[in-house]
């Protein structure tokens, strides 16, 4: 078969793919909106040079550090969002040490993922962890500098600085891709997954986990609200 045969038919079979796909969005909704309680205030430590800077104060409940993912085995092939079809479900990301604390709070990766773990301040951090999911300690190092980990177990991973008592990030490890964090509004949009029934968990680390069902048809779109409201 000849490649002006080949191509035809690839761009065919990835349309018809493409047609199938459904899409699951919805709203994540928290006590006290989408800001959540005021922040939590932090001690500062080690700050370096005398008020060379101040620990970051942490703002609990907020509903970006919400996760939503589909509960169970992958749902299909992996297509990635809309707006981003070269996305991995091994995607990774960062966990930067930042105004003496983890930037972001709450990081999603799937199984398989490489995460960054980047000094962006002008003293010296640790990074490490005790969780079963993944036991670690990347030693210290100064601004600048970076260390990253590939995390290979579902779980959450708690990570900690030993210099400063108040820096706590979390890494969720998802078994795959399918999963989204909210906006500064609640929305969120899951990549695409074929026409079924699902179950999709919303997971927080101050608020717990809440679950629906939702039913999705070919090409078609399903809206979902997640509630830890009263």
């Amino acid at each position: 078969m000849s490649n002006r045969a080949v191509w035809p038919l690839a761009l065919l079979l990835l349309l018809s793919i493409d047609a199938e796909a459904a899409t699951i969005r919805g709203t994540v909704r928290v006590p006290g909106g989408a800001s959540g309680p005021p922040p939590t205030s932090a001690s500062n430590p080690y700050p370096g040079r005398a008020s060379s800077m101040r620990a970051m104060a942490v703002r609990r409940g907020v509903v970006t550090d919400a996760v939503v993912s589909i509960v169970g085995p992958a749902p299909g092939p992996w297509r990635g969002l809309p707006d981003d079809p070269s996305a991995s479900p091994l995607r990774g990301g960062r966990l930067a040490q930042k105004n003496q604390g983890f930037v972001p709070r709450v990081l999603p990766v799937a199984v398989g993922a490489r995460v960054d773990f980047p000094n962006q301040d002008p003293i010296y951090h640790n990074v490490f962890s005790v969780s079963p999911a993944k036991r670690f300690d990347l030693g210290k190092y100064g601004l600048g500098k970076s260390r990253f980990l590939v995390f290979d177990k579902p779980g959450i991973v708690n990570v900690y600085c030993d210099i400063h008592s108040n820096m706590e990030g979390i890494i969720l490890v998802l078994p795959h891709g399918w999963f989204a964090q909210p906006d500064a509004e609640g929305r969120f949009t899951l990549p695409p997954v074929p026409a079924g029934t699902y179950q999709v968990r919303v997971w927080h680390p101050d608020l717990g986990e809440r679950a629906a069902s939702i039913t999705v048809a070919e090409n078609g779109t399903s809206d979902l609200e997640l509630s830890y409201l009263p």
